[in-house]
């Protein structure tokens, strides 16, 4: 255990090596361990050990640092964006407790210790928009703020509502966090979608 206990997730594969365990044999090792809270799933065939946990949980800021490395791990390739990142970035002020995220594979959402991790899906050609951070020696995928925005309005139906009336009022957006680099970053991002209801955005925005 001490070797998984180091990794920030594990699969079948890495595990039966670690323990030099196969087939039946580490499916029940798999199955008692889960049962008594030692291993814990992140998805179906992917683990990490509640000593690794306890101990990311005991460093300040690494715990949702971690989080957001699981987001990118569960659905690959993604990157971290939407209402989620516009809350970190300060843009809407409601705190996001979802970790939003935007992939090229079909829409999913995970739930797990950690705590629930939704998927959204986006042409190819629109997964682009985002920075990189370091978690450990890991990179992590987070949309830039332009990009965040874009995402959220290119992807999110408002039913009943206008458009007006949720870049207005209804999302209660801080757009002064915008500087005029961030504007041009999202204009290039509308104009790669040539998408009509993007380009009414921009005017809406007054941008």
């Amino acid at each position: 255990m001490e070797y998984i206990d180091k990794l920030p997730y594990f699969n079948k594969v890495t595990l039966g090596v670690a323990l030099v365990k196969s087939g039946q044999n580490l499916d029940y090792w798999i199955k008692t361990r889960l049962k008594s809270g030692e291993i814990i799933a992140l998805k179906k065939g992917l683990f990490v050990t509640k000593m690794y946990l306890a101990r990311i949980e005991e460093s300040s800021g690494i715990y949702e640092k971690y989080s957001q490395f699981i987001a990118n791990t569960l659905r690959y390739p993604s990157y971290i964006s939407l209402e989620y990142m516009l809350s970190l970035y300060g843009v809407i002020p409601e705190g996001v407790y979802v970790i939003t995220s935007i992939t090229t594979k079909s829409s999913r959402l995970f739930t797990n210790k950690l705590g629930n991790f939704r998927y959204q899906n986006i042409k190819k050609n629109l997964f682009l928009g985002y920075n990189e951070i370091e978690y450990k020696d890991n990179q992590v995928r987070i949309a830039t703020k332009a990009k965040a925005l874009f995402d959220t309005i290119y992807l999110r139906s408002f039913g009943n509502s206008s458009l007006k009336y949720e870049l207005s009022e209804g999302l209660r957006l801080n757009l002064n966090t915008y500087t005029t680099d961030d504007i041009n970053e999202f204009k290039k991002y509308v104009d790669l979608s040539d998408s009509v209801k993007m380009k009414n955005a921009i005017k809406i925005l007054k941008w």
